[in-house]
């Protein structure tokens, strides 16, 4: 009886053990399957619907230029980007290292299927083909609003932080800034000047008020409009040199569409005229060419918006 005691108590104890290293394995398998498994996705509401991503994505494509500089800022690489019309700052991504994603307005969808991207970011250029590139892989659409840009750069810069895990990066960013910007809205308030934003495209000239896409100047940067009553549209509203003198902002910032599409006459020479001339921004050399590029292309990100802050601050000086 003592024998048999003695090995029932054994195999006891052999059980136990078998049993204890089986749990400790299946749970330590469990966790690893979560991580590979890549479990923690992260889900955005946007204009378009609702996309969940994949947190860290490696395979990138991108054709918002505002989006692009800001994962340059933050140190992430993408894989594909849209080169034909790449602002000069971004220059580096015409590189053959990275993969031709099309066109702005026609992406290459051939070439994003053999690339099995992890993400694709868009923004309005690309949303009548949003339905087609989220068949290829989660798309992200991003937008800068008419009526609030830092409310929605913080947004989307706030997304990219928490897809990428660089949440502090971007708050080290958004935090700088902000600064710029109190310290421009000081400059403006102690000039108390009117100022009108206006677009040149091949010898037209449109103006831009409080509510529109370059409406930043105003309700952000602080600077008074000209204006009150200017029409609201995407394009602008139409107006005329001897509406330019009526007017007669302190500052007239100018954005040359023909500088980005290289086609028709520059603003400089659609503004090289003796009513221009009369104007107090010209005698005063407070006509402003802003860096096209940055305003009709690519703002939304980090280096276009400090460009645009301290384009405007670096006028404001004159």
């Amino acid at each position: 009886m003592k024998t048999n005691k003695k090995i029932i108590s054994s195999l006891l104890v052999i059980l136990i053990v078998m049993v204890g290293g089986f749990t400790y394995t299946k749970f330590s398998s469990t966790k690893d399957e979560t991580k590979s498994n890549g479990e923690d996705n992260i889900t955005i509401n946007h204009k378009l619907g609702e996309v969940s991503i994949k947190k860290n994505p490696q395979k990138i494509v991108v054709f918002d230029y505002g989006v692009l500089d800001s994962l340059d800022t933050i140190g992430i690489e993408v894989q594909a980007v849209a080169k034909s019309s790449l602002p000069s700052y971004l220059s580096k991504f015409k590189d053959e290292k990275y993969v031709d994603a099309g066109t702005l307005f026609e992406p290459n969808f051939e070439k994003l299927q053999e690339l099995k991207p992890d993400l694709i970011i868009i923004s309005g250029r690309q949303e009548s083909v949003y339905d087609k590139l989220k068949e290829i892989a989660p798309t992200l659409y991003v937008s800068i609003s008419d009526t609030g840009y830092f409310e929605s750069f913080k947004a989307n810069m706030d997304n990219l932080g928490k897809i990428f895990s660089k949440e502090d990066v971007v708050k080290d960013q958004l935090d700088k800034i902000d600064t710029k910007i109190k310290e421009l809205n000081e400059k403006v308030k102690e000039k108390n000047s009117k100022a009108l934003m206006i677009m040149a495209n091949e010898g037209n000239l449109s103006a831009f008020g409080e509510k529109s896409r370059f409406g930043i100047i105003h309700r952000d940067f602080g600077l008074k409009q000209a204006d009150e009553n200017i029409e609201e549209s995407n394009h602008g509203m139409n107006v005329s040199f001897e509406y330019l003198a009526e007017k007669n902002p302190d500052y007239l910032f100018v954005v040359d569409r023909s500088a980005v599409t290289g086609k028709g006459v520059s603003a400089q020479k659609t503004l090289d005229n003796d009513i221009i001339k009369g104007t107090s921004a010209y005698k005063n050399n407070r006509i402003i060419y802003l860096d096209s590029q940055v305003w009709y292309v690519s703002s939304g990100g980090f280096t276009g918006t400090n460009t645009m802050i301290d384009e405007i601050t670096k006028a404001i000086e004159k």
